[in-house]
């Protein structure tokens, strides 16, 4: 993505501070989860950006949202039916998606330090490992604010497991998926992962949604298969570059291919 170039520059940088006596003892804890992970998405009817892979996409994702909630993504719905973009608007606008959608689709890199580990995907995650509390003073993102610690689970001396959890507040409105199924206006949803790679090397991202438009918490399992190339082309293009979307305002309009 258009961020690449800094966020393996900044990887890096964290890397050469470690000694290499250091470096060597702490590798040795920590999973190999490098490479380039692409998103499992199931053979199902729609577009492949759903927040549960194995559900139909729109309705069929059965999310429990609240009865006020359920009226608003079906107005939402309604003002897609008509050309718009509903409350997709901003993402289709380019803006970046957030968390959760930012873990739906596409590649992604894992990068691990002890201190941080990076998710380079779509845009740039940061989840700290480091034991800091968390900040009281926090400005709105995209992505939010993420903590995290990691869990040897079999006890053979490597961490099998990270787990995460990801606070506000976040930039809104945030949709799950491009029919705007909505995640609650007051943009202060909290998300629980574990993320951990099983026996045939699918790296899961276990994801629990804490937010008041829905009845309940709603967790799915997103699966990633790591790519076999030593060397991948990590992708560095933007959403922006050869969209058609163009917004003025609350205004969508769709570029024809004569440019008009």
């Amino acid at each position: 993505m258009v961020y690449r170039g800094t966020i393996m520059a900044l990887a890096l940088a964290t890397a050469l501070a470690l000694t290499m006596g250091d470096a060597k003892a702490q590798d040795k804890r920590y999973p190999n989860w490098k490479g380039e992970w692409t998103t499992v998405i199931p053979r199902l009817p729609g577009q492949q950006l759903r927040f549960d892979p194995n559900k139909p996409y729109g309705k069929g994702q059965q999310a429990p949202l609240t009865e006020e909630y359920q009226k608003i993504y079906q107005a939402n719905l309604a003002e897609q039916a008509e050309g718009g973009q509903g409350l997709f608007l901003d993402h289709a606008s380019c803006l970046p998606a957030g968390m959760p959608t930012m873990m739906s689709a596409g590649t992604h890199e894992f990068i691990v330090t002890p201190e941080t580990t990076y998710i380079a995907g779509s845009d740039l995650r940061r989840i700290f490992t480091d034991g800091r509390p968390w900040p009281t003073d926090l400005e709105p993102t995209y992505q939010g604010f993420s903590m995290g610690r990691w869990i040897d689970e079999d006890g053979d001396g490597v961490y099998d497991v990270l787990e995460v959890e990801t606070r506000g507040p976040f930039k809104g409105p945030r949709t799950y998926d491009a029919t705007g199924l909505p995640l609650h206006f007051d943009n202060d949803s909290t998300f629980k992962e574990r993320i951990f790679l099983d026996k045939d090397n699918i790296l899961h991202d276990v994801i629990t949604v804490v937010d008041r438009a829905l009845t309940q918490p709603w967790t799915v399992d997103k699966t990633y298969r790591r790519g076999g190339s030593k060397y991948p082309n990590w992708s560095r293009t933007s959403c922006l570059e050869g969209t058609g979307y163009v917004t003025i305002g609350k205004e969508f309009y769709l570029v024809g291919a004569d440019g008009s």
